[in-house]
């Protein structure tokens, strides 16, 4: 079977819808689904519904989590342009792993960061081709195409050389946080909630170990992901509440040493009048 339409197959329902949540001046928008339409059960993030939301949104900050096993490259890339031409700062968290297409969405982040026990993966174009033996020519000389594209997008962020890129993504290299630091994929890695996997990852060679115990079966929407989440909500609320008085105490200490000074300001002019 065409490794795209294994990876697309074992991973049918295994996402959850994109949503985009707002508070205040920032928005968080959570991937964690396959890029491009599910064929099987009409899920996965899909270029045009993931564009239309975020044309929707007016805010100064967008928060994008990432925990994706890739998908149709040119989904990915409609997706990112789209990020990259919104007003807002992007703000890339990669919570789980950024695989395959899910990697060229990462990179619309003006900052991009990574969980601690996250992954960054980077390979070849997939596809699957019908025809003969030009048919399959002109196939293979759009891959190569594309690999040029996304040779620039990882050149560009990573400043790495053009052959070091080309011979990470033909090996389908699996970055750790550290080792995508110091690649220059990303820009920092934080201490963040533990993702369990919930995708089938055997349609790539070269899965890190800690990713190939079997997901669970899927029945019904993936609880445990929705409750990770809530979580990570939770967290973003907590924090901007911790923000807003942090704000309102510097403002408040602001005033009261403007007092202060105004006050001394008052004492000297009564003590000069007095000479």
């Amino acid at each position: 079977m065409d490794r795209l339409l294994k990876l697309l197959q074992n991973n049918k329902g295994r996402g959850v819808k994109v949503q985009a949540i707002t508070n205040g001046d920032e928005t968080t928008i959570y991937i964690y689904d396959m890029i491009g339409e599910d064929w099987w059960t009409g899920g996965g993030v899909r270029a045009i519904d993931f564009v239309k939301e975020l044309a929707a949104i007016d805010s100064e900050t967008i928060h994008l989590r990432i925990n994706s096993p890739g998908g149709d490259v040119f989904e990915a890339r409609a997706i990112k342009t789209a990020l990259d031409q919104h007003k807002a700062k992007i703000i890339t968290h990669i919570d789980g792993y950024a695989a395959s297409a899910a990697s060229i969405v990462a990179l619309a982040g003006d900052e991009i960061e990574i969980a601690e026990g996250g992954f960054f993966m980077i390979h070849k174009a997939w596809g699957l081709a019908f025809g003969n033996s030009d048919d399959m020519l002109e196939v293979a000389a759009l891959f190569e195409k594309i690999d040029g594209t996304l040779v620039t997008d990882y050149q560009k962020k990573s400043g790495q050389e053009k052959a070091q890129i080309e011979e990470w993504m033909a090996a389908e290299t699996w970055f750790t946080a550290a080792e995508a630091l110091e690649a220059g994929f990303i820009d920092s890695i934080y201490e963040g909630e533990k993702i369990e996997n919930k995708f089938d990852l055997s349609a790539f060679v070269n899965t890190p170990e800690t990713l190939k115990a079997e997901p669970e079966k899927v029945t019904g929407d993936m609880i445990a992901t929705d409750e990770i989440i809530t979580s990570i909500n939770t967290r973003n609320a907590e924090r901007a509440t911790e923000a807003q008085e942090l704000e309102a105490k510097e403002e408040s200490d602001a005033n009261l040493n403007d007092m202060s000074r105004d006050s001394r300001e008052r004492k000297l002019a009564q003590s000069t009048r007095g000479i």
